[in-house]
């Protein structure tokens, strides 16, 4: 691993191959569209500047991509991380405003107190949600470039604390974005980019210096960038189909009715990771190594969860469809629920939570209670939500009401699932497409999971929710899902959100195909069954085979069919008036009628459905293999039973010519012109009929038109008021933005003046050559002159440490005590204090008063009087001498006066 050094204000020296001018080949992708550059989100927080020096100092001149800075700042002071990271890149970095286009070779840096978004490239602040202390950018930005960026979104993930971004790096990689983190050991702080790599997201893990290269390459080998709306080729088809098959072979599960453009992107992904250029290679290399087949198959399963995802879906559900679900169903009983593609049971928790919070508002309480089985085809994923233990940034989705009442907080700050919500869901892997589906459901949610599959299998699940649910059921989709052509299954209730009622038909023109074997089971199967249990099947009784020589013999042939024609049932032999289409099988009525049955028999279908009245054809010739058949047709609406309410029988009743007599030519002339005239007053009253429905139909068709053109009137109008609302919003906008930038300028202005002043101080407390030590009211250092660090060892590093643990020279153990004693009587302390290396100093404590006169610690002075010691041991001595001399001489001069007397 390479070593780094911190940048001491010095631009820091690159490597020559980096200060190339390269340039990626995605930089000329610009030409091909105004924003087809891949855009990269840096997120950073604690020690997160020299990761980002790093980082930035790697780029080449003209790689093409464009880079967005997210890092936590602190909301109430200017930040001059721009100013920081000009030093160490050639390109411009800015501070993001509102609505800034993002160009390419250009580094963005988010402002203090704001939320970053992004549309069309542009970006947009927002005025933070959540208090401080509880948000978090990183995720809200990359969420946002995962929506509006898809592919070209690039997310990084360098040294910072807690666990932000690791739910926006999951958004950017399910739309086939890519992942970059720092490698957790070159990291100050570990906890962001190791929280990414644990949740199984990083695609490139290396220091920061070496991320710019990697995402280079990765680049290179994407060619979605570059050719989004191509077709696949032949060959490349076959790769895909044999990359499907061997991931069968490894994992057991089957890919193919996934939709193949969600395939291609996921494996064209994995593709650029490994700098691989052709498919074909690509399928060798899954094949050499098993591992990459278990990492393909993480990243199909890739599912984009978190709890109350669209919060006014949970709205509706806990204000409306949950109570009003609950106000039809006896007291007390186990509600069943199904979250089909729960991935790591966020969905299924939310929806425990909310049918919770129903409960306890329900006055007069009813006992429900809830049952919820969640399945996931990722067995990994069910681990993770059968712990039920989730990181601490799921505040942004979850109030802090509901973390109180449904969560408990572990030691490392994440949160548990509480036990009372965690018992309400069983958790079991689950193929959807192979595997039996739960039955006897009251609920049933499966949100963004059929996106992925093809129209037909989706077509095929929506018999399968239904069967699965209850009469009068709820069925929850995704945002972007519908029900598709079952509008006879489910019908959606009020508002936008894609929630749905079971409706009570019995449509079976198809059997249900169950993923299990339940569509196998034949009639010799149940012999076979019998057979090996030792049973004989019971013999059908004399009612029913008399009933069934009936049927055949003398009733006539008839149809049931629903309110669109598809056949549900059979009677009889219909063969002389229904066959079957070419080509793909349809039970339809209209798709198998004979030769001259269809425009009749469909006026008439029409309007017994229309007027809700039977309608009776006479006389139809149906063509039957080279002749005719003249037959009666009778379309009855079915009201009764309520089983078969709404659906139609058609009934088919041939008419039996009598055979003429032999008569003489004339007379046969004679029959053969009035059967002609006949023939043609039958068609034309069957023109006028067919000319008065026609009439009928425009009418109705112009009311339709009328209604319609009212609603969207109404909408226009709509539209126009939300305009305006837009307009004003807009203003409001300008004029904050105006606001911020006048108090930004001040603030700035201040900054110049504070620095220009702390200058000043600092020359000056320099020029004294007095050494100053600023101590708080903790006796913690908070700043010093490089004269103290002569008499106390301090270093840059000690700032924020006790006095009491720093070695000394002086010896003045009552230091600290006199401190204390100057915080508690505000009256300054002066005294002289000896050094061990034989100085002296006039140490003198005083109170640090601010200007709003509060004290804030304590000023303690060091001024140096060695040279005045030294003087006054000197004088002392000298003066000792002379004294000594004096009484000498004194003592001499009276022994010689004693001896002269």
């Amino acid at each position: 691993m390479k070593k780094t050094t911190p940048h001491g204000g010095r631009k820091q020296q690159r490597p020559a191959a980096v200060r190339k001018a390269t340039i990626s080949p995605f930089a000329e992708a610009k030409n091909h569209s105004s924003r087809s550059f891949p855009i990269v989100g840096l997120g950073a927080s604690a020690g997160g500047l020299e990761a980002l020096e790093q980082f930035l100092g790697h780029v080449p001149k003209e790689s093409g991509l464009g880079f967005v800075v997210v890092q936590h700042l602190d909301p109430t002071h200017k930040g001059i991380l721009v100013e920081l990271l000009q030093r160490n890149t050639t390109m411009p970095v800015l501070q993001i405003k509102d609505r800034m286009k993002i160009e390419p070779n250009h580094v963005y840096v988010i402002p203090p107190n704001k939320d970053l978004s992004i549309l069309h490239g542009v970006l947009h602040l927002l005025e933070p949600a959540a208090p401080r202390g509880l948000r978090l950018p990183i995720d809200f930005f990359f969420r946002s470039l995962a929506d509006d960026q898809h592919e070209r979104s690039l997310g990084v993930i360098l040294s910072g604390m807690g666990s932000d971004g690791t739910l926006g790096l999951r958004a950017i990689k399910e739309k086939a974005g890519g992942v970059f983190v720092q490698i957790p050991a070159s990291a100050k702080f570990d906890s962001m980019p190791r929280m990414a790599i644990d949740a199984g997201l990083a695609d490139v893990v290396a220091p920061a210096e070496e991320l710019p290269g990697k995402i280079i390459d990765y680049l290179k080998h994407v060619p979605l960038l570059v050719r989004l709306d191509r077709d696949m080729a032949e060959k490349d088809q076959s790769a895909l189909e044999k990359i499907i098959i061997l991931l069968r072979g490894q994992s057991g599960q089957d890919f193919s009715l996934y939709k193949k453009s969600t395939i291609s992107r996921r494996v064209e992904r994995r593709m650029g990771l490994h700098q691989i250029t052709k498919i074909n290679d690509y399928v060798r290399y899954l094949r050499e190594n098993p591992q990459e087949s278990d990492l393909l198959f993480k990243e199909l399963l890739i599912g984009v969860t978190n709890f109350f995802r669209d919060p006014s879906v949970w709205e509706q559900l806990k204000k409306k469809i949950i109570p009003e679900f609950l106000a039809t169903r006896p007291q007390g009983g186990v509600l069943r629920a199904w979250t089909a593609g729960c991935s790591t049971g966020e969905e299924a928790y939310s929806l425990a939570m909310v049918f919770k919070e129903v409960i306890e508002q329900i006055k007069p309480a009813k006992n429900f209670s809830l049952q919820i089985f969640a399945t996931d085809l990722d067995k990994d994923a069910i681990d993770k939500a059968r712990a039920g233990i989730y990181p601490p940034n799921i505040s942004a989705d979850v109030s802090e009401e509901r973390l109180h009442q449904f969560f408990v907080t572990e030691e490392n700050g994440s949160y548990r699932v509480r036990k009372d919500i965690r018992e309400m869901v069983i958790f079991a892997p689950q193929n959807l497409v192979m595997h039996p589906p739960f039955t006897k459901l009251d609920f049933v949610t499966c949100r963004n999971l059929l996106i992925y599959l093809d129209a037909e299998l989706q077509k095929k699940l929506m018999p399968l929710f239904h069967y699965s649910l209850n009469p009068g059921g709820i069925l929850l989709l995704g945002s972007a899902e519908t029900i598709a052509t079952a509008t006879d299954l489910f019908t959606p209730l009020e508002g936008k959100s894609r929630i749905y009622r079971r409706l009570d038909t019995s449509r079976q023109s198809n059997l249900i195909e169950f993923p299990s074997a339940f569509s196998r089971i034949k009639a010799n199967t149940v012999a076979a069954s019998s057979a090996q249990l030792g049973t004989i099947p019971p013999a059908p009784s004399l009612q029913s085979l008399a009933d069934q020589l009936l049927l055949q013999r003398y009733s006539p042939a008839a149809v049931l069919v629903t309110n669109e024609g598809d056949i549900l049932y059979v009677s009889g032999k219909t063969g002389k008036y229904l066959e079957p289409a070419a080509g793909k099988a349809n039970w339809n009525l209209f798709a198998m009628s004979r030769e001259g049955l269809g425009n009749a028999l469909s006026e008439a279908f029409h309007k017994a459905v229309r007027q809700k009245v039977v309608a009776t054809l006479k006389n139809v010739k149906v063509g039957t293999n080279g002749g005719t058949q003249t037959v009666d047709i009778t379309v009855q609406p079915v009201t009764n039973p309520e089983a078969l309410r709404g659906m139609v029988m058609v009934i088919f009743t041939d008419v039996v010519r009598e055979s003429p007599a032999k008569t003489s030519g004339s007379s046969k002339r004679a029959t053969i012109h009035h059967a002609r005239l006949n023939a043609m007053a039958e068609e034309l009253q069957q023109a006028y009929e067919d000319l008065q429905a026609t009439r009928d139909e425009m009418q109705t068709s112009q009311e339709e038109l009328k209604s319609t053109n009212e609603e969207l009137q109404s909408m226009n109008e709509e539209l126009q008021s939300t305009n305006e609302e837009l307009t004003t919003s807009k203003e409001e906008m300008q004029s904050m933005n105006e606001e911020l930038q006048t108090v930004n300028h001040e603030l700035q202005a201040k900054v110049d003046e504070l620095s220009r002043t702390s200058n000043d101080m600092k020359n000056l407390l320099n020029s004294t050559d007095i050494a100053t030590l600023f101590l708080d009211d903790a006796l913690l250092v908070r700043r010093f002159t490089t004269q103290t660090a002569s008499i106390i060892k301090l270093i840059p590093g000690d700032i924020g440490r006790p006095i009491t643990d720093i070695v000394t020279a002086l010896e003045y153990p009552e230091l600290a005590e006199d401190t204390q004693k100057v915080l508690k009587t505000l009256a300054f302390v002066e005294k002289q204090v000896s050094a061990r290396d034989k100085r002296w100093f006039t140490v003198r404590i005083m109170p640090y008063r601010t200007q709003e006169n509060r004290i804030d610690g304590v000023v303690i002075t060091f001024a140096d009087i060695t040279v005045a010691k030294n003087l006054e041991a000197a004088l002392r001595k000298a003066q000792s001498d002379l004294e000594k001399r004096f009484t000498n001489q004194t003592v001499e001069l009276g022994k010689a006066q004693k001896k002269r007397r």
